[in-house]
C-alpha cells in the first residue's frame, strides 16, 4: 500500500524533487544523445558556409571545427555514461549545468574563429537553449544560470575576437538581440512548464493516493462482506435448532389425540405456529441469499410434472386468496408433461411471486398464475390486477431489501428480499425473469427457463404436490426413529417455504361499547391480526377489547367510543403510531386518553419521539404480558383518578362561580336598597325647591305685562329657559326615581332625530362653539320606547363624551361628536362616537356598573351610564362600548325594529 497523500507542502516538493530526478537522468541521457548526433552531423553546415573562405584558411577551419564537435560529442557521450553512476547520481544539477554548456562553449571558439559578432553561427547557441529548453527539466534558477552562461560565452568570444567593424554594429545588435529574447522565453516558459509539471504531478499523485485507498476500503468491503455472510449462515444455522425445538413441541400438542384444550388455548397454539413457520421461511430466505451469494447453491434438475405442480402451487396459495376475498386462477398449457427442473427453487419463485401478487392485491382483483413453453423455454408467468409498480421504481424490483414505502406508515410489511430471491434463483438455473407494470392497473412478473423434457415421466408425488395430505407430526417422527426424524424435518423446511410471508389480513371485529360495563374499554391498534388477536385473547378477560387495523381507523374508533387507554403499535399502514398519538393529542375530547405504543425498535431515539408524540407508556417486542397486563392497571386508574378530579374540579369551579354570582347579586340588592333610601330623601328634599320655584316661575310670568313691550320678548325667553332647566330637574329626580323603582309605562315609537335635536338643545350652553357635532340619521329611524327614558339616555351619553373632550388636549384636529343610525337587518342602530380622552382597558368591563366612575371625586356619581344599561335593556336592547385611550369612544345601541320602516339617509349636516 502507497504512502497517505502528503498534507505538508514542504512533503510533497520533496516527493516532486524525487520524481524529478529519475525523470531527469532519462532526459539527460536523450539530450547526450541528440547533441552527439547533430553536432557531428553540423560539419556539413560548416562546408557549406566556409567555401568562400581562402583555401589555407578553408581547410584549416573545417579541421578545427571537426575536431571540437567530436571533442564535445565525446565528451557529450561521457557525461552520456556517466550520468547512470553513483556519483554522476549525486551530481545532477552540475551534470545539468554542464550539458548545455559543453555545446555552447564549442559554438562560441567557432563563432570566434568565425568573425565574432559577424559570425552567423550565433544561431547554435539559438538552438542550444530551445532545445535543452524542450528536453531538460530545469528549475526557474537552472534556466537563469544556462541563459546567463550561453549568453556570456557568445559576448566573451565577440570581445576576444576585437571591435565590431563599422557597418557591422547592426549585425551584432540583432544577434544580441535575439539571443536575449530567446532566454527570456526560456525562462519563462520553463517557469510555466515546470508549474504544470507541479500541478501535475499532485494530481497524479492524490489520484495514485485515492486509488489505493480505495482498492484498500474494497478489500476492507469484501472482508466484510464476508464476514456478514459468515455471520447470516452461522446465526441462521443457530436459529433453526431453537425454532424447531419450539415447532416440534407445537405440532405434538396440537396433533395430540390424547389432550383436549379449549378454544382459546388452541387458538394461541395456532398463533405460536403460524409465527413460527412464517420466522422459519425468513430464515431460510435467507440461507438461500447466503449460499447464492458464497457460490455454494447447487441446481438438482429432476423430473417434475407441471400440472401437478402447479396444482400444490394453488393450494398452498388458496387460504390467502380466500381470506383476501380474491381470484386466484392458474393455466398450464396442454400436453406440457414432466420437465427436468430444480423443483425446490422453482417451487421457491413460483410462491415469492405468487404470495407477492396477492399482497399487492385489493379485494375483489385477480391473480393468474400461468406455465407454457415457448420455443426452448419454459415460461412461468404471475399475472395480477393490483397497485401496480411506478415507472421510477421498476429498476429497483429486484434489489436485495428494497421496499418501494420504507416510512412507516407503510401498508403492505415485508423484509425485501423475496424477489431478489426469485431473481438469483432463477439466474442459478440459467434462466432470467422480467417485470411488466402499470401504476393502478397491475403487474406481470415473467420467469423463463431451459426446457429440459423429461425422460421418464412417471413422476412420483411429493408432498408439495400434495398440500392437502396431513403432514406427519412431531410425535409420530420421534417415535419412529432417526430416520422419520429427518424426513420430519425435511417436510417442515418444505412446508416453512409454503408458508405465506405476511398473514392474511383481517378486518377489525365491529363492537358495541357501553361505557356503563363493568370492564374498562381498551382500544387495540395493530396491523399484523396474528398480533391481534394475540393481544385480545391476553386482555379480553379484563378489557372491553376494541380493535383497529391501520391508524386511520384507530382515530375514528377513539373517537366514536373515548375508550378508557389504547395500546398502538409504532408502525400501521395510513397513519403510524406516532401521527397517531399527534392527532389524539390535539383532540380535546381525546387528548386525555392514556396511551401505550408498541414496537420492535428499543433505541433511545424511538422512545424520546414516542414520549414527545404525546404517548403516556412505550413497550419493546417482544414484551411480557404480565408486565403489559400492569402498565395497563396503572394508566387506567391513574386515568380514572383524573377523571374524577376534573368532575370534581368542575363541580368546584361551578360552585365558586355561583358564590361570586350570588356576592355580586347581594352587593347589587345592597347598593340598590342604599341608593332607594338615599333616592327618597333627595326627591323630598328637592321637590320642595322645585314647588316653589315653579310657584315663583308662574308670577313672574304673571308680571310680564307690566314690563315695556321691548323688554317682552327677552323677559318671556329668560323665563322659559329657566322653566326648561326646572324640568330638566325633575326629569333627573324622576329617573332616579325610576332607577330605584321601575314602574311598566306606555311605550311607542320615538324618532331618533326628535331625541338628538332636543337632546343638543339641552345641552347647548355645553357644546355651542366648543365642540362640533355630526349626524348622519335616516329619516323616520324610530325606536319603540319612551320618549322621556330615551331621551336621559342620549342625555347621558352626551354629557359622557361632551365631558370627555374637556379631558383632552387637542393638536391639528377639533372636538368633535359623531352621532350615526343606521338599520341593519331586523335591528335599528344608533352610534355615538367622540375623539376625546378614551377609556382605560381595564375599565372597559366595569363602566357600565353603578356607581363605577372615571371622573374626579365630585364631578359625578356613576350613575349615568348604568341607568343607560339597564334602560337600553328594558326595550329588548344592547349596548356596547368600544375605545382606544387618547383616540376614540364609540357607545353602540342596538333596538329591535318593531315595524318595516322605509328608510332613506340625510346629508351629513354640521351643526
Amino acid at each position: 500500500m502507497s504512502d497517505p497523500v502528503p498534507t505538508d507542502p514542504t512533503d510533497l516538493h520533496e516527493a516532486f524533487r524525487k520524481y524529478e530526478s529519475g525523470v531527469r537522468i532519462h532526459n539527460y541521457r536523450v539530450a547526450c544523445v541528440l547533441a552527439m548526433i547533430f553536432m557531428p552531423a553540423g560539419f556539413v553546415l560548416d562546408i557549406i558556409t566556409l567555401r568562400d573562405r581562402p583555401a589555407a584558411d578553408y581547410r584549416h577551419l573545417l579541421e578545427l571545427f571537426l575536431g571540437l564537435r567530436l571533442l564535445c560529442s565525446a565528451l557529450l557521450f561521457f557525461i552520456w555514461w556517466f550520468v547512470r553512476t553513483p556519483l554522476g547520481l549525486k551530481s545532477l544539477w552540475a551534470l545539468g549545468q554542464i550539458l548545455p554548456a559543453l555545446p555552447s562553449f564549442f559554438i562560441s571558439w567557432m563563432i570566434y574563429k568565425t568573425g565574432g559578432a559577424q559570425s552567423t553561427y550565433y544561431a547554435g547557441i539559438n538552438l542550444v537553449l530551445l532545445g535543452a529548453a524542450l528536453v531538460l527539466r530545469w528549475t526557474l534558477r537552472d534556466s537563469v544560470i544556462v541563459v546567463l552562461t550561453a549568453i556570456g560565452m557568445y559576448l566573451i568570444a565577440c570581445t576576444l575576437k576585437g571591435p565590431v567593424p563599422n557597418g557591422g554594429q547592426g549585425v551584432y545588435f540583432n544577434n544580441v538581440y535575439f539571443l536575449c529574447v530567446t532566454g527570456v522565453f526560456v525562462i519563462i516558459g520553463n517557469l510555466v512548464y515546470n508549474g504544470i509539471r507541479y500541478r501535475e504531478f499532485q494530481l497524479r499523485f492524490e489520484l495514485d493516493q485515492s486509488r489505493a485507498l480505495l482498492e484498500e476500503s474494497n478489500e476492507k468491503l469484501k472482508e466484510l462482506d464476508q464476514v456478514k455472510n459468515r455471520f447470516f449462515a452461522n446465526i441462521s444455522h443457530e436459529l433453526r435448532t431453537p425454532l424447531t425445538l419450539l415447532l416440534s413441541p407445537l405440532e405434538t400438542m396440537l396433533h395430540s389425540r390424547d389432550r383436549q384444550f379449549d378454544g382459546a388455548t388452541r387458538n394461541l397454539f395456532s398463533i405460536m405456529q403460524a409465527n413460527g413457520m412464517r420466522l422459519l421461511k425468513l430464515i431460510n430466505d435467507l440461507l438461500d441469499l447466503v449460499r447464492l451469494e458464497s457460490g455454494r447453491m447447487e441446481v438438482k434438475r429432476e423430473p417434475l410434472e407441471m400440472s401437478a405442480f402447479v396444482k400444490g402451487i394453488a393450494a398452498a396459495a388458496q387460504q390467502m386468496a380466500d381470506a383476501k376475498k380474491l381470484k386466484l386462477e392458474t393455466a398450464i398449457e396442454p400436453g406440457l408433461g414432466a420437465v427436468l427442473l430444480d423443483r425446490d427453487k422453482l417451487e421457491k419463485t413460483a410462491l415469492n411471486l405468487v404470495f407477492n401478487a396477492l399482497k399487492f392485491t385489493p379485494a375483489g382483483g385477480t391473480v393468474a398464475l400461468r406455465v407454457e413453453k415457448k420455443n426452448d423455454q419454459l415460461v412461468v408467468t404471475v399475472q395480477d390486477t393490483g397497485v401496480g409498480i411506478s415507472a421510477k421504481n421498476l429498476p429497483f424490483v429486484f434489489d436485495r431489501f428494497w421496499q418501494a414505502d420504507n416510512s412507516s406508515k407503510r401498508k403492505y410489511q415485508g423484509v425485501g428480499i423475496g424477489l431478489s430471491l426469485v431473481k438469483e434463483l432463477t439466474e442459478v438455473q440459467g434462466g432470467k425473469v422480467s417485470v411488466e407494470s402499470e401504476e393502478g392497473k397491475g403487474t406481470t412478473f415473467t420467469v423463463c427457463l431451459p426446457f429440459l423434457p423429461a425422460e421418464t415421466l412417471t413422476v412420483p408425488k411429493t408432498d408439495a404436490d400434495r398440500p392437502d395430505q396431513e403432514a406427519p407430526s412431531a410425535a409420530t417422527a420421534s417415535e419412529s426413529g432417526g430416520v422419520q426424524s429427518e424426513e420430519w424435518l425435511g417436510n417442515l423446511y418444505r412446508r416453512a417455504a409454503l408458508f405465506p410471508a405476511i398473514a392474511p389480513s383481517e378486518d377489525a371485529e365491529v363492537v358495541a361499547v357501553s361505557k356503563n360495563g363493568s370492564h374498562p374499554t381498551l382500544l387495540v391498534a395493530d396491523d399484523e391480526p396474528d398480533m391481534l388477536r394475540f393481544l385480545k385473547s391476553q386482555l379480553n378477560s379484563h378489557y372491553q377489547v376494541i380493535e383497529a387495523v391501520d391508524g386511520l381507523q384507530a382515530v375514528e374508533k377513539v373517537s366514536q367510543f373515548l375508550p378508557d387507554i389504547i395500546l398502538l403499535d409504532m408502525n400501521m399502514p395510513e397513519k403510524d403510531g406516532l401521527q397517531v398519538c399527534r392527532e389524539l393529542r390535539a383532540q380535546p375530547s381525546t387528548q386525555g386518553i392514556p396511551i401505550i405504543l408498541l414496537t420492535a425498535r428499543a433505541d433511545e431515539e424511538t422512545k424520546l419521539a414516542a414520549l414527545s408524540a404525546g404517548a403516556n407508556d412505550f413497550l419493546s417486542k417482544p414484551f411480557s404480558t404480565s408486565e403489559l397486563h400492569v402498565r395497563i392497571k396503572n394508566l387506567v386508574e391513574s386515568h380514572h383518578y383524573k377523571e374524577k378530579l376534573s368532575k370534581q374540579n368542575q363541580t368546584l369551579e361551578t360552585t365558586i362561580d355561583q358564590l361570586k354570582e350570588t356576592e355580586t347579586l347581594l352587593v347589587q340588592t345592597e347598593k340598590m336598597a342604599s341608593l332607594g333610601r338615599m333616592s327618597a330623601g333627595i326627591i323630598h328634599e328637592i321637590n320642595n325647591p322645585l314647588n316653589y320655584a315653579t310657584t315663583g316661575l308662574y308670577t313672574l310670568r304673571n308680571k310680564a305685562r307690566f314690563l315695556a313691550p321691548e323688554q317682552r320678548a327677552d323677559y318671556t325667553e329668560v323665563l322659559t329657559d329657566v322653566e326648561e332647566g326646572i324640568k330638566r330637574v325633575k326629569n333627573i329626580v324622576s329617573g332616579l326615581r325610576e332607577f330605584t323603582h321601575p314602574d311598566t309605562e306606555q311605550v311607542h315609537d320615538v324618532e331618533v332625530s326628535e331625541i338628538v335635536a332636543s337632546t343638543l338643545k339641552f345641552l347647548s350652553n355645553e357644546w355651542r362653539d366648543k365642540v362640533q357635532i355630526e349626524q348622519q340619521l335616516p329619516a323616520r329611524l324610530v325606536i319603540h320606547g319612551n320618549r322621556n327614558k330615551l331621551l336621559q339616555v342620549f342625555v347621558n351619553l352626551f354629557q359622557n363624551s361632551l365631558d370627555a373632550t374637556k379631558a383632552k388636549t387637542y393638536t391639528g384636529e377639533k372636538p368633535t361628536i359623531w352621532i350615526e343610525g343606521r338599520v341593519e337587518g331586523d335591528k335599528h342602530i344608533v352610534i355615538v362616537r367622540d375623539n376625546g380622552e378614551g377609556i382605560d382597558a381595564e375599565a372597559i368591563n366595569k363602566i357600565f356598573d353603578p356607581f363605577f366612575t372615571t371622573k374626579d371625586v365630585g364631578a359625578g356619581m356613576g350613575l349615568g351610564l348604568s341607568i343607560c344599561y339597564r334602560l337600553v335593556q328594558e326595550y329588548d336592547g344592547r349596548i356596547s362600548v368600544r375605545s382606544e385611550r387618547g383616540k376614540f369612544c364609540e357607545f353602540k345601541l342596538e333596538f329591535p325594529a318593531k315595524n318595516n320602516i322605509s328608510v332613506s339617509v340625510n346629508q351629513l349636516s354640521k351643526v
